[in-house]
């Protein structure tokens, strides 16, 4: 899976502790979330898509090997 989270945090011009507070998770975990360490859950996916006012397919891209 490809992701796009600070790509779009950045356009946001958000901080990874700015989405973090806003999302109610710690900065590492925008920070794993964002160097594909970890996946979010489905509702992380949707509340960061809602904090960032973009699509989860936006932020979150299928690849041919998922």
């Amino acid at each position: 899976m490809k992701v796009h989270l600070k790509k779009y945090r950045q356009l946001k011009g958000m901080s990874q502790e700015q989405l973090a507070t806003a999302t109610d998770v710690s900065r590492q975990s925008i920070y794993a979330i964002e160097t594909g360490k970890f996946t979010p859950t489905m509702l992380l996916g949707l509340k960061l898509a809602k904090v960032l006012e973009v699509s989860v397919y936006d932020l979150f891209e299928l690849e041919e090997s998922d």
